[in-house]
């Protein structure tokens, strides 16, 4: 059995500390934890290892977040794995700091990375596991806030929120999305 985990976030120096690649942080982590190490590939940097006797995919796209799409698509074809076995990554403004939401479907809420999937793959019943990174910014700043750095008390939490998150990623691909859900939303 093949699974995709895809950690939604942007390419460049520039964004590697920001709220929008936390995506990019659990997929590095869920790559750690089962010593598959990021190789260049079509599309982005890409870990191939096995946790537990299935075969993991973990993608960080280079397409940057608006076309995010087009790599989830490319992957899912290549190697020929069902929707319910992809799991994508992403951060969410409407959920507070640190929060973990996985879904089975859903809207794009607004999000690029997930607009770009929903076009390229022409459903949104796709699993999703979400990071609140709250909406604690200023009207009219959004971007900056989103493309911001983590602050100072994020900072300090985001170890131990990164590793719930990829436990859960592992959890799905071990035990399934219906049981990933029950121990791990709302934690």
């Amino acid at each position: 059995m093949k699974y995709l985990i895809v950690g939604l976030g942007n390419k460049g120096e520039e964004y590697t500390e920001t709220r929008h690649n936390v995506g990019f942080k659990v997929a590095e982590k869920i790559a750690e934890t089962i010593e598959a190490p990021f190789k260049s590939s079509n599309f982005g940097l890409m870990a191939e290892g096995k946790y537990k006797g299935r075969k993991v995919f973990i993608l960080k796209p280079d397409t940057y977040m608006n076309l995010s799409g087009n790599a989830v698509k490319f992957w899912l074809q290549k190697e020929n794995i069902p929707l319910e076995n992809l799991m994508i990554v992403t951060d969410d403004l409407s959920l507070p700091f640190g929060t973990l939401r996985m879904k089975m479907k859903g809207s794009d809420a607004g999000h690029n990375g997930l607009k770009s999937i929903q076009e390229q793959l022409q459903t949104q019943h796709y699993p999703r596991l979400r990071f609140g990174i709250s909406a604690e910014f200023p009207e009219g700043k959004q971007i900056d806030y989103v493309l911001g750095k983590w602050n100072e008390v994020e900072k300090e939490k985001l170890p131990e929120r990164i590793e719930k998150f990829s436990k859960a990623c592992l959890s799905f691909v071990f035990a399934g999305i219906q049981n990933a859900m029950t121990s791990f939303n709302g934690k």
